[in-house]
């Protein structure tokens, strides 16, 4: 056990310390400055940009950014739907796996185009190769809209006062060709060479501990497993995902899988404080977030090492922890970390099975996909803390007496409408979707294997990884028919593209308005204070807002054990 600790530290600790350099890297790729990947992808670029007719100097307004974003976002979705369903006659089909139907390739289309990779299907038997490329190309560009979204804000918080922010095509082609897919090959590689598979044949025979021979599915896991993690995408090529022994074959792939998932959500922080010359300021956001991510992390693995009690009581040996659903290659205080890991920066990937999870480690799961923005998915998870940003300066700015301003920026009513607008819509809908699915049981808690608290649990969970655009799930739901395709896809619609339009609008506007110097009278908001501030007001807006829910699910189920 004390073994696994010291793993989990070197990890978080290793990433920590990579992230700052590529941080201040993907500032200077977002200002424009040169980069050692100049000399090969400024050829690539140039020729993508004259193919496509786009002029990369031609700067856009804030509404000019959303309406190009959509419009791509749209247009990807149309082209999922049609591979997911035709996918039984397209080219890359060893196996003969069939189409998908209407219901199931909505969620899927827009599950990968959100980030989300929520899967109601297993990889193995759900798609062809062709599909999975597919859907691997949608991992790539999914995260690489939240990263521009994420540069468009870093361009409004600039001291200056403007209505253009750059260009979309170009911060999303960087994104791409700059940050995701050097990294993405780096991680390929270690997989590639510790047992990952990476072909086009189709399954293989392998022969079993019992000497039978069984057929193995293979294919282009490598490729597959590297960006899910680095775009925070999370959807695995295998129904296990990262559980697979083909796809985290040993400690050293679970620590790079771990690593990979966490480095650019850190990095994107430290990218903040780098383009804005402002230091403290990602600092102090750092801070917050690692406590809010120490706070779950630290009694889930407590929980996963210490067992089930009523096992203990048995006299059962527990002193591996807590090992159902879990891969004893990792054990169970990897496994607990990696499911805050997971839940916490939106990716969703598991390497155990969080249905099996002790109920502390189920409401720490829950927590962390509800309160959304403790580090978070790519981009994504800053455009969340802003938000909390926006409405702690306002109520810091009504209790001292002082004008509420952010950056030179002075925040009104229009910014704070918005601001509560996207601070409650994750409430929303994560809690109109479990009362509908439990008040019509028929249609939604018909598909439940477990009864009682875990049942509504699984439920709650469903929708708080919809919602979170997580993607990861209590598997004892059975959640491929028509109601949790449909429900979860709008939920998954919603909470991606509301929660990224709402922030760059707050900050086009601010950003247009007049920039106000720093006085003795200005809040500060890249210190401690503050920053302890902008956690009370997380922990009240998004954590205390769900404590009925999770008294009816988790909480109930751990007394239940006492």
């Amino acid at each position: 056990m004390n073994t696994e600790i010291l793993g989990i530290i070197i990890v978080f600790v290793l990433t920590v310390a990579l992230a700052i350099p590529l941080g201040k890297y993907i500032a200077r790729v977002y200002r424009g400055e040169k980069t050692i990947t100049d000399v090969i992808f400024n050829p690539i670029e140039k020729i993508l940009f004259r193919f496509c007719g786009i002029n990369p100097a031609e700067e856009m307004g804030w509404k000019q950014h959303l309406k190009v974003l959509l419009t791509i976002n749209f247009v990807w979705f149309l082209l999922s739907m049609f591979v997911l369903m035709c996918q039984g006659w397209l080219p890359l089909n060893p196996d003969n796996n069939p189409g998908m139907t209407a219901d199931l390739a909505f969620n899927t289309a827009i599950s990968f185009v959100v980030n989300c990779n929520l899967q109601h299907y297993s990889g193995e038997t759900g798609l062809s190769y062709f599909g999975q490329l597919f859907l691997m190309f949608l991992q790539f560009v999914s995260a690489a809209t939240g990263l521009a979204a994420a540069a468009i804000l870093f361009n409004a918080l600039k001291e200056r006062t403007t209505e253009k922010l750059g260009n979309f095509y170009v911060y999303f082609l960087k994104s791409l060709t700059r940050i995701l897919l050097p990294l993405s090959i780096i991680v390929a590689t270690l997989l590639a060479f510790n047992g990952t598979p990476m072909t086009f044949e189709g399954k293989q025979k392998m022969v079993t501990l019992q000497g039978e021979s069984v057929d193995v599915s293979t294919g282009t896991v490598a490729a597959f497993t590297a960006i899910k993690h680095i775009g925070t995408n999370g959807g695995g090529f295998f129904g296990a995902n990262s559980a697979h022994p083909l796809e985290n074959p040993n400690y050293f792939t679970n620590m790079v899988e771990l690593a990979a998932q966490m480095i650019v959500p850190f990095a994107m922080i430290f990218a903040l404080g780098f383009y804005l010359n402002r230091k403290k300021l990602s600092l102090m956001i750092f801070g917050v977030m690692t406590v809010g991510f120490l706070l779950l992390a630290v009694p889930t693995v407590m929980a996963e090492m210490n067992a089930n009690p009523a096992l203990t009581r048995m006299g059962i040996d527990t002193s591996m922890g807590a090992t159902e659903g879990k891969e004893v290659r990792f054990g169970a205080a990897a496994s607990g970390f990696w499911s805050i890991a997971t839940t916490v920066i939106s990716t969703g990937s598991v390497n155990s099975m969080h249905d099996s999870a002790m109920p502390i480690s189920g409401l720490m799961q829950l927590l962390a996909m509800m309160v959304n923005c403790f580090y978070g998915g790519c981009g994504v998870g800053l455009l969340n803390f802003y938000i909390f940003i926006i409405l702690s300066v306002f109520i810091s700015g009504l209790m001292v007496g002082r004008t509420p301003e952010f950056l030179g920026k002075k925040i009104e009513a229009r910014e704070m409408k918005i601001a509560m607008v996207i601070a409650l819509l994750h409430t929303l809908l994560i809690l109109s979707g479990t009362a509908l699915s439990t008040a019509l049981p028929e249609l939604g808690a018909s598909t439940l294997n477990n009864p009682g608290f875990h049942g509504f649990s699984e439920i709650l969970y469903e929708f708080t990884s919809s919602s979170a655009n997580n993607g990861s799930g209590y598997e004892g739901l059975g959640d491929n028919n028509p109601w949790w395709n449909i429900t979860t896809g709008v939920v998954l619609l919603l909470s991606r593209f509301l929660p990224i339009i709402g922030p760059i609008a707050i900050a086009g506007i601010l950003a247009s308005k007049k920039h106000v110097p720093e006085s003795a009278g200005t809040l500060k908001t890249d210190t401690s204070t503050f920053g302890l501030m902008v956690f009370a007001v997380i922990f009240i807006i998004a954590a205390l807002s769900f404590f009925p829910a999770l008294a009816l699910g988790p909480i109930a189920e751990y007394f239940s054990l006492a």
